[in-house]
């Protein structure tokens, strides 16, 4: 691939598994720097280990309001600048409403929408000033179909797509373009949550993603020219949807 993040500053929530590690992973390629954001130190140790200086391991648990606070402080200690972020942190909840926890929905709802609008909140004025920047959430196909087995999660994803259009029409005239990327299921830890029947239904039709599917299309939106916004782009396995 060409080096087509050349010299570009990245920050990946939920950067250690799954969609935020392959997004990381696929920005390195491109040459970017990539600040990968996740509360389990060991891996990103690992990773920056593995990638070098490109990587800057940033360890934070953005449940914690205090350290979510000091995501942007943190980038810019160690960057100097920043021109993308990824916000793709987030947990699952599935399974019948009545048999949900709340304590467990507190936290998926804090994680999936609080934190993400707090982390776009506190990163915005840079860009702004900046007159330029990035910003791609992972929504999920649940933000686009009342999925009748998850829905906590579901609402979660509508809600962040809301949030998602709304700023976008704020901030475009600063040259900042927000954007959120919406696949169907994806190989990763959140589908341990699955209900078994539908995860093994999955499997058997061949119909689950891989992160580094999603990667590769979050990698189409950032390089878009800078006068074309990607605006949401749902992708899922062909067989899911029969």
């Amino acid at each position: 691939m060409a080096k087509q993040l050349e010299g570009k500053v990245a920050a990946v929530t939920g950067a250690a598994s799954g969609i935020g590690l392959a997004s990381s992973e696929a920005m390195l390629a491109a040459g970017a720097r990539v600040v990968m954001v996740d509360r389990d130190a060991a891996a990103l140790q690992a990773l920056a280990g593995k990638h070098g200086d490109a990587v800057t391991p940033l360890v934070i648990d953005l449940l914690d309001p205090k350290a979510c606070a000091t995501l942007l402080p943190a980038i810019l200690e160690r960057a100097d600048q920043l021109d993308i972020l990824h916000a793709n942190a987030g947990i699952y909840v599935g399974g019948d409403l009545v048999d949900a926890d709340n304590s467990a929905i507190d936290r998926m709802l804090n994680l999936n929408v609080n934190v993400v609008m707090k982390n776009v909140h506190d990163v915005l004025p840079h860009m702004i000033a900046r007159g330029t920047g990035d910003i791609i959430v992972t929504s999920s196909l649940a933000a686009h179909f009342p999925t009748p087995w998850e829905p906590v999660y579901a609402s979660s994803k509508w809600a962040i797509n809301c949030f998602v259009q709304t700023v976008r029409r704020q901030v475009f005239k600063h040259g900042v373009r927000v954007g959120s990327i919406s696949p169907g299921p994806v190989i990763s830890a959140l589908l341990a949550d699955w209900p078994a029947e539908k995860l093994e239904e999955a499997r058997a039709a061949g119909s689950l993603l891989e992160a580094s599917e999603v990667a590769e299309v979050v990698m189409f939106m950032l390089t878009r020219p800078r006068g074309m916004t990607i605006r949401d782009v749902v992708m899922l396995p062909t067989n899911f949807d029969l």
